[in-house]
């Protein structure tokens, strides 16, 4: 699968965007070098590669050849076109990753992460209101994925998984900390990415080297 890569991945644990690269990194056995960076901490104390590397100065950082990447779902689709799988195998199922990969930023992957911030990190700059609204968006935004699992299919694009399925799973497996419900159809789903060979849950994946 893919030529001999030399991959040095920059993140944090508490980072969904990052747990999406290197779930798909893990699950497809690509040897990886791993950096915690220190994202609560000041910009100039944190590691002077990522600095040089992080265009915006956020995790994810995935060093390709010494090629930087940034951006998670930028990321996930250079890998799928790289590894010519989860998502890459033809343009066609390349066109319908990516249409996912911009829903899940736009919808799920905006909502999710500031509920579980605000509920499980601080208040600090949210108000009733705005948790309110985001708790509405989230409950739509995740019907709308359910209905993706009721014609029985194992993925979101079929029977294998793909880049879409990774973006879409980076924050849910942080439900419990988002104080959110799940419905069943998306549960059976991330159950079947938690019987991917290689799985691991965020925390136990991104605390150290892999």
């Amino acid at each position: 699968m893919g030529r001999n890569l030399s991959l040095t991945l920059y993140g944090h644990p508490d980072s969904g965007h990052v747990y999406k690269v290197a779930l798909l990194l893990t699950v497809a056995r690509l040897p990886y070098t791993y950096h915690v960076v220190d994202i609560f901490g000041p910009h100039a104390a944190r590691h002077e590669e990522f600095r040089r590397h992080a265009r915006y100065q956020q995790v994810p950082v995935l060093l390709i050849d010494g090629n930087s990447y940034v951006q998670s779902d930028a990321i996930l689709c250079v890998l799928a076109e790289i590894l010519g799988d989860f998502g890459g195998e033809t343009p066609e199922r390349m066109v319908l990753a990516r249409e996912w990969l911009f829903w899940e930023a736009n919808r799920l992957g905006m909502c999710l992460p500031q509920l579980r911030y605000a509920r499980s990190f601080t208040m600090e700059g949210y108000n009733a209101g705005a948790l309110e609204w985001l708790q509405q968006r989230y409950d739509v935004d995740i019907a709308r994925l359910d209905q993706e699992f009721r014609d029985g299919r194992a993925f979101i694009l079929g029977e294998k998984p793909s880049i879409a399925d990774f973006s879409l799973c980076g924050y849910l497996f942080h439900a419990d900390q988002a104080k959110v419900t799940v419905p069943p159809g998306v549960t059976a789903w991330l159950s079947r990415m938690q019987a991917l060979p290689g799985w691991r849950a965020p925390y136990d994946l991104l605390a150290g080297t892999p």
